[in-house]
């Protein structure tokens, strides 16, 4: 169902099953999955493909212009995943870019208020809470969960299954699998309860994540030698690799309160 009252643009590629209420502005150069619905007031705006069962809610923005003097007008992208949910007065831009764009995956969900800046790649299965603010180039993984008003600084990366606390400034790198909180931002614990309730990790699993970042956040060494203690005390385990790697990935630097006094 198309309503008269909403403004669609001849041009734009319109699946199968798509509700779009009064009021709602589809641009040009579009693309709306099947079965998305664009509730009242939305936009969706020019460069944005949003894949199938896709619900935006009133007020939010859609593929809005890129907030970064870099972009000088040229064509940008910002692709939304199947069976995402996108609350009211949600801002998601674009990429700056014709490579790249802006990118949420699958399955996440949304809350009001939040802004997504450019380029940030939001994987599958993510919340993102009320009012959170998202900076351009943000890299968020797989299974995390942002709290209400958090804030992610430009080129953050956060982990897979990790959980940031309501309000919690981020300025660096979250590794996986971690709670984060408070300002400055300090290490919380291990994700345990996602990540045994929601993702299917074996109490050994979670074992070996608390090991690890105890020789990272709860021992006075350097992170160099705790990668090192890592690799002696724990099995080679898909959950040990994907912390080396995360945290080599980033070049050792890792958000939390002991490294932000260094």
């Amino acid at each position: 169902m198309i309503s008269p009252l909403a403004y669609v643009d001849p041009s734009a590629k319109i699946g199968k099953d798509v509700t779009i209420h009064p009021f709602a502005y589809i641009d040009a150069d579009t693309t709306i999955g099947d079965g998305c619905e664009i509730m009242p007031y939305a936009s969706v705006i020019h460069g944005t493909t949003l894949g199938a069962k896709v619900k935006v809610y009133q007020g939010a923005i859609v593929g809005a212009d890129p907030q970064d003097f870099r972009w000088k007008g040229g064509p940008s992208f910002c692709y939304i995943g199947d069976n995402t949910i996108i609350r009211e007065h949600v801002i998601i831009n674009r990429g700056i870019a014709a490579d790249g764009g802006t990118r949420v995956g699958a399955d996440s969900f949304v809350f009001a208020d939040s802004h997504i800046g450019h380029d940030t790649h939001i994987a599958d299965k993510c919340v993102i809470g009320n009012s959170v603010t998202i900076a351009g180039d943000v890299k968020i993984d797989e299974g995390t969960i942002l709290s209400s008003s958090v804030v992610l600084h430009e080129r953050s990366h956060i982990g897979k299954f990790a959980l940031i606390k309501g309000g919690t400034r981020i300025s660096s790198n979250v590794p996986p699998y971690t709670i984060m909180a408070h300002n400055p931002v300090t290490y919380y614990g291990v994700n345990s309860v996602v990540m045994r309730k929601h993702a299917g990790f074996t109490e050994a699993q979670i074992d070996d994540v608390a090991k690890a970042y105890r020789h990272i956040y709860q021992c006075s060494t350097s992170v160099f030698n705790a990668l090192k203690r890592i690799e002696t005390d724990i099995d080679d385990t898909p959950v040990r690799a994907e912390i080396l790697h995360f945290v080599r990935e980033n070049n050792l630097k890792l958000a939390g309160d002991r490294f932000e006094a260094e």
